[in-house]
């Protein structure tokens, strides 16, 4: 069955369409479809847990010929990753590693599916994956909420073409990742795992992950969770994530934009639905969620997956179906392909089975659904190369040595310094004879190890970081000085416990070390008791009996620097009043020991930046970023007068806010243009210096602000950040393009609209530290000035990923001025409305040899599917067919070398 160039899935003795790696993509789908059993698509539409969680056996055994997957199966989720559920101690066998026997035993599986089901429809294998892919060891990333704090777009694309590569190594097709819940409630258990409270920078850093991941679409990446999952009622979890409390405005500013944004950059092929309902309605059967918006509007083209027990909560815990039948109609009918639970997939498939024989599911509504799986498995490779083809590359590779720098590179830039009173910070490590550690942080390797990322890897904790860092001869004295929580915890957030005999003693030697010791490094913060899925607080102070023991150090008189290991901000007030320095280091992964010992001593300047809001109190929830004008202060104030004030105002620190060991000058503030139309981009830069004697990074922000608008608009939004590194004295020039969209609101009539007028552009090193500023003016297109007409430029309905000033040399009649890309760049033509189109003359100027080319369509959204490829032919002119398609844009995208392009023509191009 296995020939040179194909795979005779079907063992009929013929290449069928579906098996030939050179017919279109949808001629594939459809004519596997064709070929389908009920029994074969209702398969398809289910997961089947892995080894341990539901499937018993780790390989296949003659058994299996009998269960319910001997019709195939959709997805087989986890299987043989080690993790073996909470607080359970990782799985240890010689399949889960080494990395090549890993490989070897998903082939074996994989085998099963493909040669002794009729079909020979391979599985998807899924796995989690937002810290490095889950398994005994891969490379071990931060968690999300310190990937988040980088703000550099390439170190997170990288992070995700690891995690993806490493996955396919080792046998998986299919990533969780990432998450794209924005923070809003920082009580909220699972707020480690968002990038940050600002829905532009999720969109951003989800775009980095999803594209990395889906590198040569190596694997799926499926984004979660879907959605207005993250701003849950009083953050509590309800173990359904329920009743969000946010208006229809809110959902779609901050929630449906990152999904928007990365299903249409990003291409990501994978969404899971989420748990809870909104406004009355629970997501997972809701078809204007799962249909309209995100097949509709969003342009989604890839498999929704269900959250665990997402189907069964809709009569379990939601009531809106009277039993697991209703709710498999529910949820089928609202646009779920895949049911995923820790449950026999019988527990779905019988019923699903039933409703279609009764007339309750058309065929036609189960065709759509299989057909979206299908279209995965075919762009994944699983029908061209279903097997990890070099076990050894697996060996070699996940978990390399170049693997684990990039995740050092991102536990250091993930690192915010809050605080540094005096310069406290780097100390000097030839002035320091002895150094105290201390706290339940100090030595604690746990926050690296948890399910959605490796479970079994070597971890640096801070303690071995400081020893590692110091100069030979220094004594380094570690006491804890108090666990985690106390013994009365939760019910100590809220009354206050006296210490028991032994934690005072405890206390005592932590404070007898640090007398007498140079400095103390006191290692506070959260873990897996206080943060995590289901795992919501009540308070944000330090949990147990941390508070006290940082107290009785600061009075020893000695300095001392706080180090955070944590999943969501503390209100930290005491600490930032007493404690001279003060570093935010988050979840930083394996090895966060290392990065943090690098930058107490200055061989790292960290220059991380904050994308979430510290409250002073748990009281001022909800205090997040971007607010409405004047939502976030309290009023009945006299200047110069406390006497009518009933409460704090503003954050500990803000967000975007982050200090550096050296200092920073903005200048030159730029706009490519003072007016421009709501349909043109604007181009904005600036100088940044770096005026002190370090090198360090600097993330620069921009914001904007809609001074006048029809309805309320946020105080600043987030539209723009790069960071820079800069060497002592180093001028650099920092460029941004704001887009038509950069300036939208949602109007009254809840259509997205650029309305004329002016806008404020703010460039600034936090949300609350504004360094320069530029007024915008935005008139409406067609009229730059009263009566004013502009003519259609074809330039409006061309884009590109890369030269975009010479996108206008495809259609300017001149064969010798070229647009020119190279692999993974692409030149779009916007299509006339309702255009069908089935061919594009192209004239190819130069190109590297073995260059290729692969033409996409979009049917709307931003998602391209391939229609046409082929190798580039220099100095030719050619017209590219494939069969006739709708769409709403065509690209050209460079797979291989460079190539230039002179001329295009393609009547169905946009003219107006």
């Amino acid at each position: 069955m296995y020939h040179k160039e194909w795979i005779d899935f079907n063992k009929n003795g013929r290449k069928d369409i579906y098996e030939d790696p050179k017919a279109p993509l949808n001629d594939r789908i459809e004519d596997l479809l064709s070929q389908m059993t009920m029994e074969e698509k209702t398969c398809q539409m289910v997961t089947l847990y892995g080894y341990q969680r539901v499937l018993k056996d780790s390989l296949p055994t003659p058994d299996w010929k009998n269960q319910l997957w001997k019709d195939g199966i959709g997805a087989i989720d986890e299987h043989l990753n080690a993790f073996r559920g909470w607080g359970v101690p990782p799985m240890q066998n010689e399949l889960v590693w080494p990395a090549s026997n890993h490989a070897w035993a998903l082939n074996e599986v994989q085998r099963f599916f493909v040669e002794e089901t009729r079909l020979g429809i391979p599985a998807d294998f899924t796995n989690e994956g937002i810290r490095g892919v889950e398994n005994y060891i891969a490379t071990n990333f931060p968690t999300q909420l310190a990937l988040g704090h980088t703000w550099n777009r390439e170190l997170i694309r990288q992070v995700g073409y690891i995690t993806g590569r490493e996955a396919r190594l080792l046998g998986y097709t299919n990533v969780y990742a990432p998450i794209l819940d924005v923070g809003r409630d920082q009580r909220w258990g699972r707020y480690e795992e968002v990038y940050g409270e600002s829905p532009y920078l999720v969109a951003e850093l989800g775009i980095a992950m999803g594209k990395g991941l889906q590198t040569d679409m190596q694997v799926a990446s499926t984004a979660k969770h879907f959605i207005a999952y993250s701003n849950n009622k009083g953050a509590r979890e309800g173990f359904a994530r329920v009743d969000p409390q946010m208006s229809w405005r809110e959902v779609e500013n901050i929630h449906a934009y990152p999904f928007t944004r990365v299903i249409q950059e990003a291409g990501i092929l994978g969404v899971m639905s989420s748990y809870n309902d909104y406004d009355g309605f629970p997501i997972q059967s809701s078809y204007y969620w799962l249909t309209q918006r995100l097949r509709g509007t969003m342009g989604f083209r890839g498999y929704v997956v269900s959250d665990s027990d997402a189907v069964e909560y809709l009569y379990s815990k939601h009531k809106t179906a009277k039993d697991m039948k209703e709710a498999v109609r529910q949820s089928v009918e609202a646009g779920l392909n895949v049911r995923c639970t820790f449950r026999s997939p019988e527990s779905y498939v019988l019923p699903l089975r039933e409703l279609i024989q009764e007339g309750g599911l058309s065929m036609e509504t189960i065709d759509n659904r299989v057909r979206d799986i299908l279209r995965v498995k075919f762009l994944t490779g699983l029908f061209d190369t279903p097997y990890q083809t070099d076990l050894a590359l697996a060996d070699k590779e996940v978990n390399s040595e170049a693997h684990q720098q990039v995740a050092l590179q991102a536990s250091r830039e993930g690192l915010v310094l809050l605080k540094n009173a005096n310069n406290l910070l780097p100390l000097d490590k030839s002035q320091i004879k002895r150094i105290a550690v201390c706290g339940p942080n100090a030595d604690e390797a746990s926050f690296a190890l948890t399910h959605y990322g490796p479970v079994a890897v070597e971890v640096t904790t801070v303690l071995e970081g400081i020893k590692q860092q110091v100069k030979e001869g220094t004594k380094v004295t570690y006491t804890k000085g108090c666990d985690l929580v106390d013994t009365n915890w939760p019910e100590s957030e809220i009354i206050s416990y006296p210490l028991t005999a032994e934690e005072k003693t405890e206390i005592q030697k932590a404070v007898d070390n640090v007398k007498e010791s140079d400095v103390a490094v006191v290692v506070l913060g959260g873990g897996i008791r206080t943060c995590g899925e289901n795992k919501s607080r009540t308070s944000l102070d330090l949990p147990g009996h941390q508070q006290q023991l940082l107290e009785a150090i600061v009075a020893t008189g000695k300095p001392v620097v706080l180090v955070l290991i944590n999943g969501r901000p503390l209100s930290i007030n005491w600490a930032d009043k007493f404690v001279p320095a003060i570093l935010e280091a988050w979840y930083p992964g394996s090895q966060g020991g290392t990065a943090i010992a690098e930058a107490l001593f200055g061989d790292y300047n960290p220059g991380g930046k904050l994308t979430v809001t510290f409250p002073k109190t748990v009281g001022q929830i909800p205090f997040n970023f971007p607010a409405k004008p004047a939502s976030q202060v309290d009023g009945g104030q006299t200047p110069g007068m406390k006497g009518n004030q009933s409460r704090i105002n503003g954050p500990l620190y803000p967000f975007g806010y982050g200090l550096s060991y050296t200092t920073f000058e903005y200048s030159n503030l730029q706009l490519s243009s003072p007016v421009i139309t709501d349909k043109e981009p604007v181009t904005v830069t600036c100088k940044i210096k770096n005026t002190g004697t370090r090198s360090g990074d600097e993330v620069v922000q921009l914001y904007t602000r809609d001074v006048v608008s029809s309805v309320t608009t946020y105080e600043k939004n987030l539209r723009g950040f790069e960071r820079v590194h800069l060497e002592p004295g180093e001028t650099k020039e920092v460029s941004f393009q704001l887009l038509p969209r950069d300036f939208q609101l949602l109007n009254k009539d809840n259509h997205w609209v650029v309305e004329p007028g002016m806008f404020q552009i703010m460039i600034g090193a936090s949300s609350e530290d504004i360094r320069l500023k530029k007024g915008l003016e935005i008139r409406a297109y067609g009229q730059a000035s009263a009566n004013e007409i502009i003519e259609s430029d074809p330039r409006d309905f061309i884009s590109a990923s890369k030269n975009k000033s010479h996108i206008i040399h495809v259609v300017d009649g001149d064969y010798s001025t070229t647009w020119k890309g190279e692999k993974g760049e692409y030149i779009s033509f916007e299509l006339a409305e309702n255009a069908k189109v089935d061919r594009i003359n192209v004239a190819w100027k130069n190109a590297e040899a073995g260059a290729r080319y692969e033409i996409q369509i979009s049917s709307g959204g931003g998602q391209f599917l391939p229609v046409q490829r082929g190798e580039v032919t220099p100095n030719q002119e050619e017209t590219i067919r494939f069969n006739k398609t709708g769409g709403s844009d065509l690209r050209i995208l460079i797979t291989n070398g460079s190539a230039e392009i002179a001329e295009i023509k393609l009547p169905e191009l946009r003219k107006e």
